[in-house]
């Protein structure tokens, strides 16, 4: 078999131009939308630590959104087929970034906490086990360097 290659393509577009472009660091918003074809725009800016809009996405809340919603999708999925019946999902991830004193950073740690609810007489011992194998497919945190773990908790209804 062979490796299949998926491509994906949006565009960023700076909107925070007040005039003056980037003469100065106090110049400018870091305001941006993101667009693809045939789906809503996402208002972005950068972390209000580093002038941004605190009301728009910044890039480290968007990779803390992928890494969730990529292990929530392999993780529904992996029930699914497994006959474990999920009845909700919600989970409350949490991510660290280090700044370096020269202003360079990195994230260190994603700890993703998702409390799901299971139809009742579901085997938890089973569904706590696919939340690993989730984790081996997950595409995002397979791309990242630092680790990602996942405390799940689990009720039945």
């Amino acid at each position: 078999m062979h490796d299949r290659l998926h491509h994906y393509r949006l565009t960023v577009t700076w909107t925070g131009n007040r005039g003056q472009g980037t003469r100065s660091h106090v110049a400018y918003s870091r305001d941006h939308v993101i667009a693809a074809t045939g789906k809503p725009p996402i208002e972005g800016s950068s972390d209000p630590a580093f002038r941004g809009d605190p009301a728009r996405w910044n890039p480290e809340e968007l990779l803390l959104a992928s890494l969730s919603a990529c292990h929530k999708l392999w993780y529904l999925g992996l029930c699914a087929q497994a006959g474990v019946c999920v009845m909700s999902y919600e989970d409350h991830a949490e991510g660290v970034m280090q700044e370096d004193p020269s202003g360079a950073g990195r994230f260190v740690a994603v700890t993703l906490r998702p409390l799901i609810t299971f139809a009742a007489g579901t085997d938890l011992e089973k569904a706590s086990a696919l939340h690993d194998a989730a984790h081996k497919f997950c595409f995002i945190a397979n791309s990242v360097n630092f680790p990602v773990d996942c405390i799940p908790k689990l009720a039945t209804a």
